[in-house]
């Protein structure tokens, strides 16, 4: 009997999103409220492989995990019907919110078939970064790092993840827009910004640097009173980024605006934009009325 399980969290960027595909860096934790488990079970005699779906949002997964299997097996030259067991997969990511739903399920996958003996251990994080290529077209690999990692990340790309240990608890939360982001299109959006306004675009690739550099300061070389107003210049700045790229138009402006209202520090979203989830930055505890709606960080 073969037995296997592993746990993948989801993830949320603090700033970097879109620019680390140019190399800037990101920095990016993981959501341990937000997770994929995984199981596996097999017996010497099994001669067919069942996969079954759980949880919250278990079910949004089965228009994607039969490509990423197809895709991992072409990636090995091995044959599908050469799989056998039971596969389950329990999830509380939803898809397509920019919590790292994709990156989880390929991390996921490719752990299992690093016990199966078919990906190295050294190979994980290419291996897992082509799958998710099937969903974001050009994978950046920042949510697999920290999906992998399961820690807080300085992000580069073609650079070794570097662990990010902040020297305080900021009171920051995301929550839901109100509508779905589409990955793929906000990066092909950018793609189209930057070949209309080349300029432009690289300007703002340097700005979202700047935010990335700010964050990174206000949390690992000040303490908190500091450390807050730095920080929340630094989602100010990565906001305005979102903005002049057209990916805060709708739901996200107006949850963000609603967000402001009650009294949050800075906002922007985080992940894709263009929908899925904002992040916010509060001095205090939420308003009890916001509760809910808050998924803390």
């Amino acid at each position: 009997m073969k037995t296997y399980s592993t746990q993948v969290p989801g993830k949320w960027i603090l700033a970097g999103e879109h620019a680390v595909l140019r190399g800037v860096p990101a920095v990016v934790f993981p959501l341990r409220s937000r997770v994929l488990d995984l199981s596996y079970v097999a017996s010497e005699s099994a001669t067919q492989f069942n996969l079954s779906l759980h949880g919250e949002h278990g079910e949004e997964l089965r228009l994607l995990v039969w490509g990423v299997l197809e895709r991992a097996c072409e990636m090995k030259n091995i044959s599908r019907s050469s799989l056998t067991g039971e596969l389950s997969l329990k999830s509380s990511i939803p898809v397509g919110a920019g919590m790292g739903a994709s990156a989880a399920l390929c991390v996921a996958v490719t752990k299992w078939m690093n016990f199966l003996g078919h990906v190295s251990k050294e190979e994980m994080f290419e291996f897992a970064r082509n799958l998710e290529n099937l969903f974001h077209g050009e994978s950046s690999g920042v949510d697999i790092a920290v999906s992998l990692s399961g820690q807080g990340l300085h992000y580069e790309r073609g650079q070794t993840p570097r662990e990010l240990s902040p020297h305080w608890t900021p009171q920051w939360y995301i929550s839901y827009s109100g509508k779905r982001g589409v990955t793929l299109d906000c990066v092909n959006k950018v793609k189209d910004f930057l070949a209309a306004h080349p300029t432009t675009g690289a300007q703002l690739d340097q700005d979202m640097r700047a935010a990335v550099a700010l964050c990174e300061k206000a949390l690992v070389e000040n303490e908190e009173a500091q450390g807050r107003d730095l920080l929340s210049e630094g989602i100010r700045q990565a906001r305005a980024v979102f903005d002049k790229w057209g990916l805060t138009e709708g739901a996200p402006q107006t949850h963000m605006e609603l967000l402001l209202k009650y009294g949050a520090l800075a906002v922007k979203p985080t992940g894709s934009g263009g929908g899925g989830y904002v992040l916010s930055l509060w001095n205090s505890a939420p308003p009890a009325e916001l509760a809910s709606q808050l998924i803390p960080c």
